[in-house]
This record gives structure tokens, C-alpha cells and sequence, in this order.
């Protein structure tokens, strides 16, 4: 049985990174892992939400899950980010929430917290590696060990082949076009048994 905590933190306009963040903690949780799925809040005003039936149906779906905070990240041994890409960036809503975790980063409570990444566009070249590349930035100013999946397991080349962590491609009726949901269980698996040798040096 693992001793793990793993927070699980996403972002999701169209579900495809609750869905991501839900296959994690199968993952994590068959790893014997304890598990957090958590979302960052909202900033988009309600008339833009309303406006996007995807959106709604989304907002609504996750209503019942707890919001991220400081507390979370402060429990955590390992953080699994999922997140849709901007311009290759992270949305303002994840990036809101690592920039609100500047007293955690003074007192040295993010330092060697174990992290992994996910993401997803609209199109293969939409800045999915981009928008890893940049949480993985920030994770290095935390003092953080980036566990990415790299080439351990048959079922990341099923997912697209990214070694930085898994990518989606979501078509234009919301569907992933990526056999993604093994690739996901790994990396979220991968996480945990690097969280637990970090925890037993």
C-alpha cells in the first residue's frame, strides 16, 4: 500500500481534462495511492459560460468538485496538472492558481513535491507540448521533481508519443482522437512510485 497523497488540480472547458484528471486517480488509486481530484476556479464571467453549451455542461458537471488551494498543495507529496493549452501557454485560470502559491514557495513547502503534466488542443500541433513545457518552468522554481513519462510504457506512443506527459487532440464534436486513457493511468502511476522513492530517502 502506498503513502502517498497525490492532488490531482485541472482545468476544463469542454471536460476532456476532467476526464484526464479522472483517469489519473484510477491510476493513482491502483498504485495505492491517496487521491485529491481538484479543480482551479473559474474566472470567466458567467454571460461567457452561458454562451458555450460545452462550457456549461462542463461547469455543471464539475460542481460538486472541491476547489484547489494552498492547503491542497501543502498535502500533497505529488501534484498531477491537466490543463488545455493557450496560445501554448497555460489558461489564466491554472496560471492564476500556481501564481497564487508564492507564501507556500517562500516558506520551501512546494521543494521536492513530485509533479507530472497533461494537456490538450484542438489540433496535433496546437501547442500541447508548449503548454507542459511552461507549467514544468514554474514547477522548476518551485523546487519541484518533474516525474514525466518520457518512453516507459507501450501505451504513451498509443497516446501520441509525448514524452513530456499525455496530450489529447479534441475534434471539433468534443471527442478525443487519442487512445489516451492507459497512457494517462501510467503516468499517473509513474508519479506516485516516484513520489514514494522521494519520500523514502
Amino acid at each position: 500500500m502506498s503513502n502517498v497523497k497525490l492532488a490531482i488540480i485541472f482545468y476544463s472547458m469542454s471536460g476532456t481534462n476532467y476526464q484526464l484528471a479522472k483517469w489519473a486517480k484510477e491510476g493513482a488509486e491502483a498504485q495505492g495511492a491517496e487521491v485529491k481530484v481538484l479543480k482551479v476556479e473559474e474566472l470567466a464571467p458567467q454571460s461567457a459560460i452561458e454562451e458555450n453549451e460545452a462550457w456549461k455542461a462542463t461547469v455543471e458537471a464539475t460542481s460538486d468538485v472541491p476547489v484547489a488551494t494552498s492547503d491542497d498543495i501543502e498535502w500533497a507529496d505529488a501534484l498531477i496538472f491537466s490543463t488545455p493549452t493557450r496560445f501554448g501557454n497555460l489558461p489564466s485560470q491554472m496560471k492564476q492558481f500556481l501564481d497564487m502559491q508564492g507564501a507556500l514557495w517562500a516558506t520551501g513547502k512546494t521543494v521536492n513535491k513530485v509533479v507530472s503534466g497533461m494537456s490538450s488542443a484542438q489540433n496535433p500541433h496546437g501547442g500541447q507540448e508548449a503548454t507542459i513545457l511552461s507549467l514544468y518552468t514554474s514547477m522548476m522554481h518551485w523546487g519541484a521533481i518533474i516525474a514525466a513519462p518520457g518512453y516507459s510504457d507501450g501505451s504513451i506512443f498509443a497516446a501520441g508519443g509525448n514524452p513530456y506527459g499525455t496530450t489529447v487532440t479534441v475534434d471539433q464534436d468534443g471527442n478525443m482522437t487519442e487512445d489516451a486513457e492507459e497512457a494517462v493511468k501510467h503516468q499517473a502511476k509513474r508519479t506516485v512510485s516516484v513520489a514514494e522513492g522521494v519520500k523514502n530517502i
